[in-house]
Order: structure tokens, then C-alpha cells, then sequence
């Protein structure tokens, strides 16, 4: 059964909170990092992203980025930019963009569980972007961003949650320039024994989005361990920060792709040899209707894909998604791109940025096609962890995202 747990989280200054507050470290480059941190000395990306405050040619992942991501960590509290809460408390996040609004429990769940798959993944992850983020965190001694999780609705939480938001001020509550609107309550510390006995007895968390995050807690806590003597398993470090959302309330945007080269192929020999595998119809249709629909973009125009008698149905759940067929029957067997995490052919574009990404890429000839596809489902996500499969990399693009820096977990 799963493990929840109420933390002292280190957060801003009421008044500086949309200042500190930044995107996610992984959804911008190191340009796109400095750019959005420029003129604003206490936003949270000069921690988690520190290597903006360094020479250009500094390596990201050197010693020094971690050790300035510390030093940028502890004068935010020097300054008072940031307080540490006196006392253990869950907290409310709740994100509203255009008509998808979502409430979240932040608190800390155990490593354990996740190292013993009660914490269910979906992705693998690599091993250098573990390496970044595992070596942040112990030198910080800090988790500065947020696991996003996901299970199946609890009455009784949903309840506290409600009355939480309707009878209390909330600690945080502003909207940020892409027009989400961000919204933070600490849950009073009397529902603390409700809330742990509730999840307790849910059988499955799910990891949504941030694997590496998850993965890089585990191996802190490993490094941790081995420093530390008596240990009695309650250490902060066996525990690592998310936000537990309920499965209904989210969703899932598309994970899109762009090709850069035809694979030695003419126009009109990839398109004969995209047919053995698909049906092809020019329909101007930018993004699929239906599962087993892939629209793609090619020469100005749109065309739908349909898989035809040549694609069979997988044994596993992982390959009936349109990714899978995607890549087991065009993407590889047409283009060459036999594993899109090493292949430097294809590029994914999170399904925020829409179809005109995908047609300014390839009109400028940047790249040569591109596909749009049907979202995966938060059934799917959950199917394919419960049968212990691997999703293709990329397949899932959550919006909104939570911000770094509006609540941090002390190791």
C-alpha cells in the first residue's frame, strides 16, 4: 500500500512567489533558461538550471553547476526569499488552464515505494539526465522539483480537498504569461492522519511525468545511506516530493514527431513505401479524430494514415498504441530510425506548441515530414503500468506543468 507523507516545505515569500516561480529545468534549453531568468535575480532557474549564471562553455554537468545551484539555493534563503513551515503539512496545487482545472495533494512519498514498483512507471529513463539530476539533489541536499502522480479518485480526499480550498485563504494564487493559473492552500495539519490512511490503502500510485526526478531520489538516497549512521528509515531522503493528482481530472496532450531526412529515399518512394503498412488519403485533417488515425504532414499538405491489413495487433498493450504503430511500421522499417532516444533523425514536439510547429519545421526545411498523432489516455498510462510495459519514449505530453520552486523538500 502506498506511503504518504506531510513535509516542511521550503517555499517563497508570500509577496516574491511569482518571481521565484519557474518552469520545470527540463522543458527549456540553456538559452531559452537564461532568456527567461534575465532581469529577475530570484527566479528559481538560476538553482535549477544554474549553469546560466556560469562561463557558456561551461559543461552542465560539471562539479561547479551544482555547487553554484547550491550557493543560488541557500542565499534565496538567506535573503528571505524563501522560509521553511515550522511544521509537517500537506498542501493543495491546483492548476487551471482554459477549461481543464486540477487539484493536487504536494507531500512526500517513499522511494521504497517506488524502488518496489508501488510507485508504477511507464518511461525508462536515461542514465546521463539521472546522473544531472541525482548529483542536483545531493549537493543541494534539496528536491527543488516536483514528481507529477497520478491514481484513481478518493472520495474522502477529494472532500478534504474541497473544503481545504472553500474555507481557507490560499497561501499562493497567481497566473503565469502562458495563461495557467497557479493556486497553492496548505491542507490544515488535522487532516494530516485522514489524508495518510486514505492513500494508504490505495494499492498503485503512477508516475505521469517526471521519471527522472523519481529515479534520481531513489540514487540520492542510496549516496545518502551510505554517510549516514543509526539510520531509522524516517531520514527526509528516503522520501521524495510529487503532487498526487486524481487520473480523472487530467489530460494528455499528444507527443509529436518530425523527420529530418527520407532515408535516402525520393518523395515518391517514401510515400509507395509508406503505403505497404498504410492506407493514405490527402484530407487537410491536422490532428487525428480517432485512435489508429495518424495525420501527416508532408510536402504543404495534411494527410491521414491509416494502418492497413499489413499491421497486426500486438500481444502487448504498449504496441497497439498509435506511437507504437508509428514507429514499428514507418518509422523504422521506411526511415531508419530503429530507437528515436538515440536516433538524431527525429525530434518530438509536446502537442502544446500545436500542428503549426509541425508545418513551420517542415516548410522551412528544418525537416522533411511530420506526424501528428491521437493522444495516449490516462487508461492506457495506467493498463500499461499495471502490466509492468514501457511506453515508447516520448508518447505522453502533460500540460499544464507544475512550477519549480513554489515548494522544495529538504533531504
Amino acid at each position: 500500500m502506498a506511503i504518504i507523507k506531510a513535509f516542511k516545505a521550503v517555499r517563497p515569500a508570500q509577496e516574491v512567489a511569482e518571481k521565484v516561480a519557474s518552469v520545470p529545468y527540463d522543458v527549456v534549453n540553456r538559452n531559452e533558461a537564461a532568456e527567461l531568468a534575465s532581469n529577475n535575480p530570484i527566479n528559481f532557474l538560476r538553482v535549477t538550471r544554474s549553469e546560466i549564471e556560469l562561463d557558456k562553455n561551461t559543461d552542465p554537468y560539471n562539479e561547479s553547476v551544482y555547487l553554484k545551484a547550491k550557493e543560488n539555493f541557500q542565499k534565496l534563503i538567506d535573503d528571505g526569499h524563501l522560509v521553511q513551515d515550522e511544521e509537517a503539512k500537506f498542501y493543495i496545487y491546483r492548476l487551471i488552464m482554459g477549461e481543464q482545472t486540477q487539484f493536487g495533494i504536494a507531500a512526500t512519498f517513499s522511494v521504497n515505494d517506488y524502488d518496489n514498483n508501488i510507485i508504477k512507471k511507464h518511461e525508462k529513463t536515461r542514465k546521463v539526465k539521472e546522473d544531472d539530476r541525482t548529483n542536483h539533489i545531493v549537493t543541494t541536499e534539496a528536491q527543488t522539483g516536483a514528481v507529477f502522480l497520478t491514481y484513481k479518485g478518493v472520495d474522502d480526499i477529494n472532500l478534504i480537498v474541497e473544503k481545504t480550498v472553500n474555507d481557507n485563504e490560499p497561501l499562493y494564487d497567481f497566473t503565469t504569461h502562458d495563461g495557467v493559473q497557479h493556486t497553492i492552500w496548505a491542507i490544515p495539519t488535522d487532516f494530516n492522519d485522514i489524508i495518510t490512511f486514505e492513500i494508504g490503502k490505495v494499492e498503485n500510485l503512477y508516475i505521469a511525468d517526471g521519471h527522472h526526478r523519481a529515479a534520481s531520489a531513489s540514487r540520492a538516497q542510496k549516496v545518502k545511506r551510505e554517510t549516514v549512521v543509526n539510520q531509522t528509515g524516517a531520514e527526509e531522503y528516503n522520501f521524495f516530493m510529487a503532487v498526487l493528482f486524481p487520473a480523472e481530472q487530467l489530460k494528455i496532450l499528444p507527443y509529436n514527431r518530425i523527420v529530418f531526412s527520407l532515408n535516402d529515399l525520393s518523395e515518391s518512394e517514401f510515400i509507395e513505401n509508406l503505403k505497404e503498412n498504410f492506407n493514405l488519403a490527402e484530407t487537410g485533417i491536422d490532428s487525428p479524430k480517432n485512435k489508429k488515425e495518424i495525420s501527416m504532414y508532408f510536402q504543404k499538405s495534411w494527410y491521414t494514415l491509416t494502418p492497413n491489413e499489413n499491421v497486426k495487433a500486438g500481444e502487448k498493450i504498449g504496441d497497439n498504441l498509435d506511437v507504437s504503430i508509428l514507429q514499428n511500421y514507418l518509422l523504422n522499417p521506411v526511415l531508419g530510425i530503429e530507437d528515436p532516444r538515440t536516433s538524431n533523425n527525429v525530434d518530438f514536439i509536446g502537442g502544446i506548441r500545436g500542428t503549426k510547429e509541425l508545418e513551420k519545421r517542415v516548410d522551412s526545411g528544418e525537416a522533411k515530414v511530420a506526424f501528428s498523432l491521437y493522444p495516449v489516455s490516462i487508461d492506457d498510462l495506467i493498463a500499461i503500468s499495471d502490466a509492468d510495459e514501457i511506453m515508447p519514449p516520448k508518447s505522453t505530453w502533460f500540460e499544464p506543468k507544475l512550477r519549480d520552486g513554489l515548494l522544495v523538500h529538504k533531504i
